[in-house]
């Protein structure tokens, strides 16, 4: 009588159990549903930030990041992949609330309304091993890809500026595939970007690439509103992330993806 009473127990427990979980993951659902959307605009090729897996999913940093960022604020990350130079349309028309992936703060702290900076990076240039550009004044003269619109493009139009090089010529392209392909093929004498997008190139054909000691920034990356956008959002995303960091949620998403997260999220430069 034991066995015979003891097996429709566990079953029915089991299917209570599942019943359980079955109705958390619905309501669950349900709740992410009706939260209020924030749509975001991202590069959907910058790896490790914004990209998409072997899977066909959107993942990266500035994925993760904002997913748990959004959710401790009661919204729905909502990402849209942008042409990136087309950034400030999408902004001024409304058609994403906000710009997150890998977007650098420093020198544009005025042109837009920030949450963060969340984070610390380095734009710094790369070249081939077998080149004779050992620094920054080296470059002189030189031709160098970027990724147009992004702050390396910007830091050096700045030719009345006698802090970065004055280049022969500025190639200003799509994407980073297309960046490293021409450094690659020596169509360019060095290529400029943020230091982890680099690394993921530099992975790759380890013995054809190095980076440069001097930095052309060192920069601070955020989340980018309208400037006349929504104080209120900005400011709560900016305490979510804030949050983050302290109690070591940032610091593991980022040692995820192989980034010294100590370094990337030092306080001091937050201050």
């Amino acid at each position: 009588m034991k066995n015979k009473f003891f097996i429709p127990c566990v079953l029915f427990m089991a299917v209570s159990l599942l019943g359980g979980c079955a109705k958390n993951n619905a309501d669950k659902s349900y709740k992410e549903d009706n939260l209020p959307e924030l749509n975001i605009g991202i590069d959907g090729v910058y790896e490790p930030y914004t990209y998409t897996d072997e899977n066909g999913d959107l993942t990266g940093i500035d994925i993760e990041l904002a997913k748990e960022a959004c959710e401790r604020i009661g919204r729905k990350a909502v990402f849209i992949p942008i042409k990136w130079d087309n950034k400030d349309e999408y902004l001024k028309n409304g058609e994403v609330d906000c710009i997150w992936s890998c977007f650098t703060y420093t020198g544009r702290e005025k042109k837009y309304l920030w949450a963060g900076p969340y984070m610390n990076s380095r734009q710094i240039v790369v070249v081939r091993k077998s080149s004779d550009i050992n620094e920054l004044d080296d470059l002189n003269g030189k031709t160098i890809a970027v990724m147009s619109s992004t702050k390396p493009e910007e830091l050096l139009l700045e030719g009345d500026n006698d802090k970065f090089p004055k280049v022969g010529r500025l190639y200003s392209v799509e994407n980073m595939d297309i960046v490293f392909a021409m450094l690659r093929n020596e169509y360019a004498d060095a290529a400029a970007c943020h230091e982890v997008v680099a690394a993921e190139y530099i992975n790759e054909f380890p013995e054809l690439y190095k980076i440069l000691d001097e930095s052309l920034l060192d920069a601070k990356v955020g989340v980018a509103f309208e400037k006349d956008g929504d104080k209120e959002l900005a400011d709560e995303l900016t305490k979510a992330l804030e949050e983050m960091r302290n109690d070591g949620t940032s610091k593991e998403i980022l040692q995820k993806y192989g980034i010294d997260a100590n370094k990337a999220l030092e306080v001091k430069e937050f201050e």
